[in-house]
């Protein structure tokens, strides 16, 4: 019993070490030396790419969380299938996320290659994480400083995907032990969810919550009566399947608190976003956050610090890739 412990104890210790060398990888201002005008040049790339399509800024957004919830922050996501692996990009889950996400970090990856001092200096996963926080406030939200130092992975596999991303019909539950496995809190989930602020979603991923709910109610009843209406005339069954909506009726293209606000009204699109308002554990931060947008930023800014954290490549566990799609 007594080596049993003494082996816990070990492994414990060993993990704890594991971790605290992750994260003092991660520092701001990580390639002063190697190089310094790294986020003024990713920055300008991002910029041009919002000047020819707002989609930049949801799309890059996405991209982030679905890298970082599977296998971690690494840019695995962004890696091409080939004949003999089918990559995460490929995963059903996957499959919705926007073009112009993937052309933001290329874009900017060239951009910093381009010169000559940064050239396979800096990791597509750091211009992604780089890439994320510029959009955040492009579109209206707070600035912040982000750490830096990640490598990219040397993995990606369709597989990996399975069950570790959010789904529309998630409860609070499902989605609690989701992020909990990421080593975030129930508020660092009500926090990011926030990002529904911005960007859109396809008509099919609300058609039960406003065609066929259950076996005795076509409607759920938690939406917002007008907000059906809304709805069904936006996304008529017959639609396109390739229809989107927004994800915020009210401000779609900024990034603020009005998300929570629409919570309260009932005007969640996702049962995944209004369960937050009707679950007793989470509805108190909601209503505290659609009170007062300033909390919600700096909430918002503290879980994207630590959602960068999670499952950070380093010294043999990964690489710089010259090219973001592909492993080199």
């Amino acid at each position: 019993m007594a080596a049993n412990k003494t082996n816990l104890l070990l492994l414990l210790l060993s993990l704890s070490l594991t971790l605290n060398l992750t994260s003092a990888q991660l520092r701001r201002n990580f390639y002063a030396g190697s190089c310094p005008n790294v986020e003024q040049i990713v920055r300008n790339a991002v910029q041009l790419k919002f000047q020819q399509t707002f989609t930049t800024i949801p799309a890059t957004l996405r991209l982030y969380f679905h890298d970082c919830f599977v296998n971690g922050c690494d840019a695995s996501v962004m890696i091409a299938s080939t004949n003999n692996n089918k990559a995460e990009k490929d995963h059903p889950d996957n499959l919705s996320l926007a073009g112009d996400g993937f052309d933001t970090v290329i874009k900017a990856k060239q951009a910093v290659d381009a010169v000559a001092t940064c050239r396979n200096k800096v990791s597509c996963a750091d211009i992604l994480t780089m890439s994320t926080r510029d959009v955040v406030n492009l579109a209206g939200g707070p600035k912040y400083e982000v750490e830096l130092g990640r490598l990219d992975g040397l993995s990606s596999t369709a597989s990996s995907v399975e069950g570790k991303l959010p789904h529309p019909t998630d409860d609070v539950n499902k989605l609690t032990s989701l992020f909990a496995k990421n080593g975030l809190s129930l508020n660092d989930m009500i926090a990011l969810s926030g990002a529904h602020t911005l960007g859109f979603a396809h008509c099919t991923k609300v058609f039960n919550r406003i065609y066929s709910f259950n076996k005795t109610t076509k409607v759920d009843p938690t939406v917002n009566k007008a907000y059906v209406a809304e709805l069904q005339a936006s996304c008529p069954q017959s639609v396109d399947p390739r229809v989107a909506i927004n994800m915020d009726p009210t401000t779609p293209r900024q990034f603020d608190n009005v998300y929570y606000k629409n919570l309260q009204q009932g005007k969640g699109l996702f049962t995944s976003d209004q369960v937050l308002f009707t679950d007793r554990r989470s509805k108190p931060t909601v209503d505290l956050w659609a009170s007062n947008g300033n909390l919600f930023n700096q909430a918002f800014v503290n879980s994207m610090i630590k959602l960068g954290r999670v499952g950070v490549k380093t010294g043999r566990n990964g690489n710089i890739r010259s090219d973001c799609g592909a492993f080199n």
